[in-house]
Protein backbone atom coordinates (compact mmCIF):
# COMPACT_ATOMS: atom_id res chain seq x y z
CA UNK A 1 0.00 0.00 0.00
CA UNK A 2 1.49 3.17 -1.10
CA UNK A 3 -0.63 6.02 -1.04
CA UNK A 4 -4.30 7.13 0.26
CA UNK A 5 -6.35 9.69 -1.43
CA UNK A 6 -9.65 11.27 -0.70
CA UNK A 7 -12.34 10.98 -3.44
CA UNK A 8 -12.79 14.74 -3.49
CA UNK A 9 -16.24 16.63 -3.84
CA UNK A 10 -18.10 14.43 -1.64
CA UNK A 11 -21.15 12.87 -4.18
CA UNK A 12 -24.70 12.51 -3.74
CA UNK A 13 -25.39 9.22 -2.52
CA UNK A 14 -27.64 6.59 -3.50
CA UNK A 15 -29.85 4.71 -1.94
CA UNK A 16 -31.32 1.46 -2.13
CA UNK A 17 -34.34 2.68 -3.99
CA UNK A 18 -32.01 4.33 -5.95
CA UNK A 19 -30.12 1.24 -7.23
CA UNK A 20 -33.36 -1.08 -7.63
CA UNK A 21 -35.16 1.83 -9.92
CA UNK A 22 -31.51 1.76 -11.69
CA UNK A 23 -31.21 -2.08 -12.16
CA UNK A 24 -34.61 -2.86 -12.98
CA UNK A 25 -34.58 0.33 -15.26
CA UNK A 26 -31.31 -1.19 -16.92
CA UNK A 27 -32.89 -3.72 -18.18
CA UNK A 28 -35.54 -2.01 -20.15
CA UNK A 29 -37.61 -5.05 -20.27
CA UNK A 30 -40.38 -2.97 -22.99
CA UNK A 31 -37.04 -2.16 -25.33
CA UNK A 32 -35.44 -5.61 -24.75
CA UNK A 33 -38.45 -7.15 -26.14
CA UNK A 34 -39.36 -4.85 -28.91
CA UNK A 35 -35.78 -5.42 -30.29
CA UNK A 36 -34.98 -8.56 -29.56
CA UNK A 37 -38.56 -10.66 -29.81
CA UNK A 38 -38.91 -11.06 -33.25
CA UNK A 39 -35.36 -12.78 -33.92
CA UNK A 40 -35.68 -14.71 -30.49
CA UNK A 41 -39.09 -15.88 -31.57
CA UNK A 42 -37.77 -16.97 -35.25
CA UNK A 43 -34.96 -18.64 -33.36
CA UNK A 44 -36.95 -20.79 -30.43
CA UNK A 45 -40.55 -20.58 -31.50
CA UNK A 46 -42.86 -20.98 -28.61
CA UNK A 47 -40.18 -22.50 -26.63
CA UNK A 48 -38.45 -18.68 -25.85
CA UNK A 49 -39.94 -18.82 -22.68
CA UNK A 50 -37.80 -21.90 -22.05
CA UNK A 51 -34.68 -20.08 -23.45
CA UNK A 52 -35.26 -17.00 -21.41
CA UNK A 53 -35.55 -19.29 -18.19
CA UNK A 54 -32.10 -21.31 -19.58
CA UNK A 55 -30.36 -17.58 -19.55
CA UNK A 56 -31.85 -15.67 -17.00
CA UNK A 57 -31.28 -18.50 -14.90
CA UNK A 58 -27.12 -18.04 -14.20
CA UNK A 59 -27.98 -14.58 -14.49
CA UNK A 60 -30.38 -14.44 -11.66
CA UNK A 61 -27.71 -16.68 -9.76
CA UNK A 62 -24.51 -14.22 -10.95
CA UNK A 63 -26.35 -11.65 -8.91
CA UNK A 64 -26.00 -13.00 -5.96
CA UNK A 65 -22.41 -13.19 -6.40
CA UNK A 66 -22.39 -10.04 -7.60
CA UNK A 67 -24.21 -9.36 -4.18
CA UNK A 68 -21.22 -11.01 -2.39
CA UNK A 69 -18.45 -9.11 -4.16
CA UNK A 70 -20.04 -5.67 -3.54
CA UNK A 71 -19.83 -6.96 0.31
CA UNK A 72 -16.60 -7.69 0.25
CA UNK A 73 -14.80 -5.61 -2.78
CA UNK A 74 -17.20 -2.23 -3.64
CA UNK A 75 -15.30 -0.48 -6.49
CA UNK A 76 -16.68 1.69 -9.35
CA UNK A 77 -14.44 -0.76 -11.57
CA UNK A 78 -16.87 -3.50 -10.28
CA UNK A 79 -16.20 -7.02 -12.55
CA UNK A 80 -12.99 -5.51 -13.34
CA UNK A 81 -11.67 -4.59 -10.19
CA UNK A 82 -13.04 -7.94 -8.71
CA UNK A 83 -10.69 -9.58 -11.58
CA UNK A 84 -8.06 -7.59 -10.62
CA UNK A 85 -7.79 -8.37 -6.74
CA UNK A 86 -8.55 -11.98 -7.64
CA UNK A 87 -7.60 -13.42 -10.71
CA UNK A 88 -4.61 -11.02 -11.11
CA UNK A 89 -3.16 -8.29 -13.23
CA UNK A 90 -3.30 -10.15 -16.78
CA UNK A 91 -6.39 -11.71 -16.48
CA UNK A 92 -8.18 -8.39 -14.90
CA UNK A 93 -6.21 -6.65 -18.20
CA UNK A 94 -8.02 -8.93 -20.53
CA UNK A 95 -11.31 -8.83 -18.77
CA UNK A 96 -11.38 -5.30 -18.97
CA UNK A 97 -11.32 -6.07 -23.20
CA UNK A 98 -14.45 -8.64 -22.70
CA UNK A 99 -16.25 -5.87 -21.01
CA UNK A 100 -15.42 -2.69 -22.92
CA UNK A 101 -16.28 -5.59 -25.84
CA UNK A 102 -20.21 -6.49 -24.36
CA UNK A 103 -21.04 -2.73 -23.36
CA UNK A 104 -19.89 -0.57 -25.91
CA UNK A 105 -20.95 -3.14 -28.79
CA UNK A 106 -24.66 -2.87 -27.33
CA UNK A 107 -24.90 0.43 -27.37
CA UNK A 108 -25.30 1.16 -31.21
CA UNK A 109 -28.39 -1.54 -31.49
CA UNK A 110 -30.20 1.18 -29.27
CA UNK A 111 -29.27 4.53 -30.71
CA UNK A 112 -31.76 3.59 -34.10
CA UNK A 113 -34.22 2.43 -32.48
CA UNK A 114 -34.24 5.57 -29.92
CA UNK A 115 -34.45 8.08 -33.31
CA UNK A 116 -36.99 5.41 -35.31
CA UNK A 117 -39.22 5.37 -32.43
CA UNK A 118 -39.28 8.63 -31.46
CA UNK A 119 -40.19 9.56 -35.81
CA UNK A 120 -42.66 6.97 -35.23
CA UNK A 121 -44.12 8.85 -32.81
CA UNK A 122 -45.19 12.18 -34.36
CA UNK A 123 -46.06 9.94 -37.59
CA UNK A 124 -43.02 9.87 -39.69
CA UNK A 125 -42.58 5.89 -40.52
CA UNK A 126 -39.75 5.46 -43.02
CA UNK A 127 -37.42 8.05 -42.32
CA UNK A 128 -34.40 9.01 -44.78
CA UNK A 129 -31.37 8.06 -42.94
CA UNK A 130 -30.26 11.66 -42.42
CA UNK A 131 -33.16 12.44 -40.54
CA UNK A 132 -32.57 9.14 -38.55
CA UNK A 133 -28.73 10.70 -37.28
CA UNK A 134 -29.73 13.91 -36.77
CA UNK A 135 -32.99 12.14 -34.37
CA UNK A 136 -29.71 9.70 -32.91
CA UNK A 137 -27.89 12.59 -32.43
CA UNK A 138 -30.71 14.33 -30.31
CA UNK A 139 -30.55 11.04 -28.24
CA UNK A 140 -26.98 11.14 -27.67
CA UNK A 141 -26.41 15.10 -26.55
CA UNK A 142 -29.86 14.81 -24.34
CA UNK A 143 -27.80 10.75 -22.53
CA UNK A 144 -24.13 12.99 -22.30
CA UNK A 145 -26.22 15.45 -20.69
CA UNK A 146 -28.24 13.75 -17.64
CA UNK A 147 -24.91 11.78 -17.37
CA UNK A 148 -23.06 14.62 -16.88
CA UNK A 149 -25.40 15.96 -14.47
CA UNK A 150 -24.42 13.23 -11.97
CA UNK A 151 -25.73 9.44 -10.82
CA UNK A 152 -28.22 11.22 -8.29
CA UNK A 153 -29.93 12.73 -11.00
CA UNK A 154 -29.51 9.75 -13.72
CA UNK A 155 -31.16 7.39 -10.53
CA UNK A 156 -33.99 10.08 -10.42
CA UNK A 157 -34.99 10.68 -13.75
CA UNK A 158 -34.82 7.06 -14.75
CA UNK A 159 -37.12 6.20 -11.90
CA UNK A 160 -39.70 8.70 -13.81
CA UNK A 161 -39.09 6.56 -16.92
CA UNK A 162 -39.63 3.17 -15.23
CA UNK A 163 -43.07 4.08 -13.78
CA UNK A 164 -44.18 4.94 -16.99
CA UNK A 165 -42.86 1.43 -18.34
CA UNK A 166 -44.67 -0.44 -15.35
CA UNK A 167 -47.95 1.21 -16.52
CA UNK A 168 -47.25 0.02 -19.78
CA UNK A 169 -46.42 -3.30 -19.08
CA UNK A 170 -49.63 -3.43 -16.71
CA UNK A 171 -51.88 -2.40 -19.64
CA UNK A 172 -50.71 -5.06 -22.01
CA UNK A 173 -50.87 -7.32 -19.64
CA UNK A 174 -54.34 -7.04 -18.70
CA UNK A 175 -55.25 -6.53 -22.59
CA UNK A 176 -53.37 -10.19 -22.91
CA UNK A 177 -55.59 -11.82 -20.36
CA UNK A 178 -58.62 -10.25 -22.04
CA UNK A 179 -57.93 -11.23 -25.41
CA UNK A 180 -56.19 -14.88 -24.38
CA UNK A 181 -56.99 -17.67 -26.88
CA UNK A 182 -55.32 -20.88 -28.05
CA UNK A 183 -53.25 -20.46 -31.42
CA UNK A 184 -52.10 -23.89 -32.67
CA UNK A 185 -49.52 -22.77 -35.13
CA UNK A 186 -47.99 -20.92 -31.61
CA UNK A 187 -46.61 -24.41 -30.72
CA UNK A 188 -43.82 -25.42 -33.32
CA UNK A 189 -40.85 -27.02 -31.75
CA UNK A 190 -37.40 -25.19 -33.17
CA UNK A 191 -34.29 -26.38 -33.88
CA UNK A 192 -31.75 -27.49 -31.23
CA UNK A 193 -29.40 -25.08 -32.54
CA UNK A 194 -32.05 -22.24 -33.09
CA UNK A 195 -33.03 -22.59 -28.97
CA UNK A 196 -29.54 -21.97 -28.25
CA UNK A 197 -28.68 -19.11 -30.28
CA UNK A 198 -31.96 -17.24 -29.17
CA UNK A 199 -30.60 -18.34 -25.36
CA UNK A 200 -27.30 -16.23 -26.63
CA UNK A 201 -29.40 -13.40 -28.06
CA UNK A 202 -31.63 -13.49 -24.59
CA UNK A 203 -28.23 -12.05 -23.00
CA UNK A 204 -29.04 -9.01 -23.91
CA UNK A 205 -32.42 -8.98 -22.56
CA UNK A 206 -31.54 -9.98 -19.04
CA UNK A 207 -28.38 -8.08 -18.04
CA UNK A 208 -28.35 -4.23 -16.96
CA UNK A 209 -29.25 -5.21 -13.52
CA UNK A 210 -25.43 -5.15 -12.75
CA UNK A 211 -25.83 -1.51 -12.65
CA UNK A 212 -25.81 -1.36 -9.18
CA UNK A 213 -22.74 -2.61 -8.59
CA UNK A 214 -20.96 0.13 -10.41
CA UNK A 215 -22.51 2.84 -8.42
CA UNK A 216 -20.91 0.96 -5.31
CA UNK A 217 -18.68 4.34 -4.75
CA UNK A 218 -21.96 6.46 -4.87
CA UNK A 219 -24.06 4.21 -2.48
CA UNK A 220 -25.05 5.30 1.00
CA UNK A 221 -23.64 2.00 2.38
CA UNK A 222 -21.68 0.41 -0.03
CA UNK A 223 -21.03 -2.92 1.60
CA UNK A 224 -25.14 -3.16 1.94
CA UNK A 225 -26.95 -1.76 -0.93
CA UNK A 226 -24.80 -2.59 -3.99
CA UNK A 227 -25.52 -5.96 -5.32
CA UNK A 228 -29.08 -5.97 -3.57
CA UNK A 229 -30.38 -3.70 -6.20
CA UNK A 230 -29.19 -6.07 -8.74
CA UNK A 231 -31.04 -8.99 -7.09
CA UNK A 232 -34.07 -7.61 -7.35
CA UNK A 233 -34.00 -6.00 -10.96
CA UNK A 234 -32.93 -9.76 -11.57
CA UNK A 235 -36.15 -11.28 -10.42
CA UNK A 236 -38.38 -8.29 -11.26
CA UNK A 237 -37.61 -8.69 -14.98
CA UNK A 238 -37.55 -12.41 -14.97
CA UNK A 239 -41.40 -11.95 -13.52
CA UNK A 240 -42.09 -9.41 -16.74
CA UNK A 241 -41.16 -11.50 -19.57
CA UNK A 242 -42.50 -14.75 -17.89
CA UNK A 243 -45.75 -13.28 -17.70
CA UNK A 244 -45.46 -11.29 -21.23
CA UNK A 245 -44.15 -14.17 -23.63
CA UNK A 246 -46.91 -16.27 -22.70
CA UNK A 247 -49.49 -13.72 -22.90
CA UNK A 248 -48.45 -12.84 -26.15
CA UNK A 249 -48.34 -15.74 -27.99
CA UNK A 250 -51.84 -16.55 -26.95
CA UNK A 251 -52.75 -13.02 -28.81
CA UNK A 252 -51.06 -13.20 -31.91
CA UNK A 253 -50.05 -15.72 -34.06
CA UNK A 254 -46.19 -17.09 -33.92
CA UNK A 255 -45.81 -16.35 -37.75
CA UNK A 256 -47.11 -12.79 -37.70
CA UNK A 257 -45.39 -12.04 -34.97
CA UNK A 258 -42.17 -12.82 -36.51
CA UNK A 259 -41.98 -11.08 -39.77
CA UNK A 260 -42.89 -7.78 -37.58
CA UNK A 261 -39.73 -6.48 -36.11
CA UNK A 262 -41.26 -4.91 -32.96
CA UNK A 263 -43.22 -7.58 -31.39
CA UNK A 264 -44.68 -5.23 -29.11
CA UNK A 265 -46.13 -2.85 -31.68
CA UNK A 266 -47.55 -5.65 -33.56
CA UNK A 267 -48.99 -7.52 -30.19
CA UNK A 268 -50.55 -3.70 -29.53
CA UNK A 269 -52.29 -3.02 -33.08
CA UNK A 270 -53.90 -6.90 -31.83
CA UNK A 271 -55.09 -5.53 -28.62
CA UNK A 272 -56.35 -2.60 -29.73
CA UNK A 273 -56.24 -1.84 -33.38
CA UNK A 274 -56.96 1.83 -33.32
CA UNK A 275 -55.27 2.74 -30.36
CA UNK A 276 -51.59 1.02 -30.97
CA UNK A 277 -49.36 3.81 -31.54
CA UNK A 278 -49.84 4.74 -27.65
CA UNK A 279 -47.50 1.38 -26.67
CA UNK A 280 -44.33 3.51 -28.55
CA UNK A 281 -44.45 6.05 -25.69
CA UNK A 282 -43.28 3.48 -23.05
CA UNK A 283 -41.08 1.83 -25.71
CA UNK A 284 -39.04 5.30 -26.45
CA UNK A 285 -38.82 5.77 -22.53
CA UNK A 286 -37.74 2.38 -22.31
CA UNK A 287 -35.33 2.48 -25.03
CA UNK A 288 -33.76 6.04 -24.33
CA UNK A 289 -33.06 4.81 -20.23
CA UNK A 290 -31.47 1.34 -21.82
CA UNK A 291 -29.08 4.06 -24.01
CA UNK A 292 -27.53 6.07 -21.00
CA UNK A 293 -27.84 3.26 -18.15
CA UNK A 294 -25.72 1.00 -21.01
CA UNK A 295 -23.28 4.05 -21.05
CA UNK A 296 -23.62 4.54 -17.37
CA UNK A 297 -21.94 0.90 -16.69
CA UNK A 298 -19.56 1.59 -19.32
CA UNK A 299 -18.08 4.95 -18.52
CA UNK A 300 -17.86 3.91 -14.95
CA UNK A 301 -15.61 0.60 -15.90
CA UNK A 302 -13.55 2.89 -18.21
CA UNK A 303 -12.89 5.71 -15.47
CA UNK A 304 -11.96 2.33 -13.14
CA UNK A 305 -9.54 1.12 -15.62
CA UNK A 306 -8.12 4.67 -16.51
CA UNK A 307 -7.71 4.82 -12.37
CA UNK A 308 -5.40 1.90 -12.14
CA UNK A 309 -3.74 3.24 -15.99
CA UNK A 310 -4.40 0.59 -18.24
CA UNK A 311 -6.60 3.23 -19.98
CA UNK A 312 -5.30 6.78 -20.67
CA UNK A 313 -5.20 8.92 -17.92
CA UNK A 314 -7.42 11.64 -19.21
CA UNK A 315 -10.24 9.61 -18.78
CA UNK A 316 -9.57 10.25 -15.15
CA UNK A 317 -11.57 13.88 -15.66
CA UNK A 318 -14.00 14.45 -13.94
CA UNK A 319 -16.72 17.32 -13.85
CA UNK A 320 -18.23 19.43 -10.90
CA UNK A 321 -21.13 16.55 -10.40
CA UNK A 322 -18.48 13.94 -10.29
CA UNK A 323 -18.98 12.67 -13.60
CA UNK A 324 -16.47 11.25 -15.85
CA UNK A 325 -16.63 13.64 -18.56
CA UNK A 326 -14.81 11.62 -21.33
CA UNK A 327 -15.57 8.17 -20.66
CA UNK A 328 -19.27 9.21 -20.99
CA UNK A 329 -18.66 11.22 -23.89
CA UNK A 330 -16.27 9.14 -25.63
CA UNK A 331 -18.45 6.10 -25.86
CA UNK A 332 -21.61 8.05 -26.73
CA UNK A 333 -19.81 9.81 -29.78
CA UNK A 334 -17.86 6.77 -31.17
CA UNK A 335 -21.59 4.63 -30.79
CA UNK A 336 -23.26 7.67 -32.83
CA UNK A 337 -20.47 7.44 -35.19
CA UNK A 338 -20.95 3.90 -35.91
CA UNK A 339 -24.37 4.24 -36.65
CA UNK A 340 -24.15 7.28 -39.14
CA UNK A 341 -21.76 5.07 -40.84
CA UNK A 342 -23.50 2.02 -40.72
CA UNK A 343 -26.63 4.15 -42.47
CA UNK A 344 -25.01 6.08 -45.02
CA UNK A 345 -22.60 3.37 -45.87
CA UNK A 346 -23.82 0.56 -47.40
CA UNK A 347 -20.85 -1.96 -48.05
CA UNK A 348 -20.33 -0.99 -44.31
CA UNK A 349 -23.68 -2.06 -42.59
CA UNK A 350 -23.63 -5.85 -43.12
CA UNK A 351 -19.98 -5.37 -41.76
CA UNK A 352 -21.42 -3.77 -38.40
CA UNK A 353 -24.37 -5.57 -38.29
CA UNK A 354 -22.34 -8.96 -37.58
CA UNK A 355 -20.20 -6.98 -35.26
CA UNK A 356 -23.09 -5.95 -33.00
CA UNK A 357 -24.36 -9.37 -33.24
CA UNK A 358 -21.31 -10.29 -30.83
CA UNK A 359 -22.89 -8.57 -28.21
CA UNK A 360 -24.39 -11.02 -26.30
CA UNK A 361 -21.63 -13.37 -26.86
CA UNK A 362 -19.39 -10.83 -24.99
CA UNK A 363 -22.17 -10.32 -22.12
CA UNK A 364 -21.97 -14.04 -21.61
CA UNK A 365 -18.32 -14.11 -21.44
CA UNK A 366 -18.24 -11.33 -19.31
CA UNK A 367 -20.01 -12.99 -16.62
CA UNK A 368 -18.30 -16.08 -17.20
CA UNK A 369 -15.19 -14.39 -15.90
CA UNK A 370 -17.20 -12.78 -13.29
CA UNK A 371 -18.52 -16.18 -11.72
CA UNK A 372 -14.54 -16.91 -12.41
CA UNK A 373 -13.72 -14.64 -10.13
CA UNK A 374 -16.30 -15.84 -7.53
CA UNK A 375 -15.47 -19.11 -7.59
CA UNK A 376 -12.02 -18.37 -7.15
CA UNK A 377 -12.35 -16.28 -4.11
CA UNK A 378 -14.89 -18.23 -2.19
CA UNK A 379 -12.93 -21.46 -2.83
CA UNK A 380 -10.06 -19.92 -0.52
CA UNK A 381 -10.86 -19.35 2.82
CA UNK A 382 -10.98 -15.62 3.77
CA UNK A 383 -11.04 -13.27 6.43
CA UNK A 384 -12.84 -9.72 6.61
CA UNK A 385 -13.98 -7.05 8.68
CA UNK A 386 -17.72 -7.39 7.82
CA UNK A 387 -18.14 -11.04 9.47
CA UNK A 388 -15.15 -10.60 11.54
CA UNK A 389 -14.41 -14.80 11.35
CA UNK A 390 -12.97 -17.00 8.78
CA UNK A 391 -15.64 -18.23 6.92
CA UNK A 392 -16.73 -19.52 3.52
CA UNK A 393 -20.00 -19.12 1.80
CA UNK A 394 -20.94 -22.85 0.97
CA UNK A 395 -24.06 -22.27 -1.01
CA UNK A 396 -22.61 -19.35 -2.89
CA UNK A 397 -19.33 -21.25 -3.67
CA UNK A 398 -21.66 -23.86 -5.10
CA UNK A 399 -23.52 -21.21 -7.19
CA UNK A 400 -20.20 -19.83 -8.91
CA UNK A 401 -19.29 -23.54 -9.77
CA UNK A 402 -22.32 -24.12 -11.52
CA UNK A 403 -22.76 -20.44 -13.33
CA UNK A 404 -19.21 -20.56 -14.59
CA UNK A 405 -19.84 -24.12 -15.55
CA UNK A 406 -22.88 -23.11 -17.22
CA UNK A 407 -21.71 -19.72 -18.91
CA UNK A 408 -19.35 -21.94 -20.59
CA UNK A 409 -21.55 -24.46 -22.14
CA UNK A 410 -23.45 -21.83 -23.63
CA UNK A 411 -20.93 -19.95 -25.14
CA UNK A 412 -19.25 -22.94 -26.46
CA UNK A 413 -22.61 -24.53 -28.03
CA UNK A 414 -22.91 -20.87 -29.85
CA UNK A 415 -19.33 -21.32 -31.17
CA UNK A 416 -20.37 -23.98 -32.96
CA UNK A 417 -23.52 -23.31 -34.16
CA UNK A 418 -23.67 -19.42 -34.17
CA UNK A 419 -22.49 -19.67 -37.93
CA UNK A 420 -25.83 -21.86 -39.00
CA UNK A 421 -27.94 -19.15 -37.76
CA UNK A 422 -25.62 -15.93 -37.98
CA UNK A 423 -23.48 -15.81 -40.41
CA UNK A 424 -20.56 -17.85 -41.43
CA UNK A 425 -17.93 -15.16 -40.57
CA UNK A 426 -19.03 -15.03 -36.72
CA UNK A 427 -16.28 -17.38 -35.66
CA UNK A 428 -14.01 -15.76 -37.48
CA UNK A 429 -14.61 -12.28 -36.34
CA UNK A 430 -15.19 -13.38 -32.48
CA UNK A 431 -11.69 -14.63 -32.77
CA UNK A 432 -10.56 -11.57 -34.27
CA UNK A 433 -12.32 -10.00 -31.36
CA UNK A 434 -10.88 -11.84 -29.12
CA UNK A 435 -7.30 -11.89 -30.31
CA UNK A 436 -7.37 -7.74 -29.96
CA UNK A 437 -7.94 -8.45 -26.15
CA UNK A 438 -4.75 -10.29 -26.22
CA UNK A 439 -3.05 -7.35 -28.03
CA UNK A 440 -4.84 -4.73 -25.64
CA UNK A 441 -3.51 -7.23 -22.46
CA UNK A 442 -0.03 -6.40 -23.21
CA UNK A 443 -0.27 -3.13 -24.26
CA UNK A 444 0.96 -0.64 -22.29
CA UNK A 445 -0.22 3.05 -21.67
CA UNK A 446 1.62 3.68 -18.06
CA UNK A 447 4.89 1.77 -18.38
CA UNK A 448 5.03 -0.91 -16.07
CA UNK A 449 2.65 0.31 -13.49
CA UNK A 450 1.19 -2.52 -11.71
CA UNK A 451 -0.96 -0.48 -9.04
CA UNK A 452 -4.60 -0.43 -8.29
CA UNK A 453 -7.05 1.46 -6.22
CA UNK A 454 -8.84 0.13 -3.39
CA UNK A 455 -12.24 1.88 -1.64
CA UNK A 456 -12.42 2.07 1.58
CA UNK A 457 -16.32 1.83 2.22
CA UNK A 458 -16.17 3.21 5.65
CA UNK A 459 -13.87 6.11 5.24
CA UNK A 460 -14.54 6.81 1.43
CA UNK A 461 -11.16 7.10 0.42
CA UNK A 462 -8.94 5.12 -2.18
CA UNK A 463 -5.45 3.55 -1.08
CA UNK A 464 -3.37 2.44 -3.90
CA UNK A 465 -1.96 -1.22 -3.88
CA UNK A 466 1.04 -2.00 -5.17
CA UNK A 467 -0.18 -4.42 -7.42
CA UNK A 468 0.83 -7.84 -5.54
CA UNK A 469 -2.17 -9.69 -6.66
CA UNK A 470 -3.43 -11.79 -3.58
Amino acid sequence: MISVQPLGKKPVLLSLSDLSGLSIASVAPLFSVAAAGSIMLSLAGADIIWAVLAIATPFILSSWLFRMLNQHYPNTGASYHWSRRILGFGISRYQSWILMMAYFWSIPPIIIPAAEESLALVGVTAPPSWLVIIVSGAWIGLSAGLLLRGSKTVAQLTKIFMVLEFIAIIIFAIGGVLHWRTLPGNHVTPSWHGFVIAMVVGATIVDGWEIDSYAAEEADYPQKTPGMGGVVGAFMVLAFYLTIFPLMLHSVSLAQLVKNPDVLITWAQALSPHQFRWAIVPIVASTAGSLWLTTFILSKALYAMARDRILPRFFVMKNSAQSPTWTIVVPLVLGWTIVSLQLLVASLASVFNLVLSTAGFFLILEFLFDSLSAAVFLTRIHHHGLHGITHQHRGLQIISYVTTTWFAVVISIFLIYGPAAIGRSIDALVAIMLAGGIIFTFWRFEGRWRGYHVFNPETRELTIEDGEDL
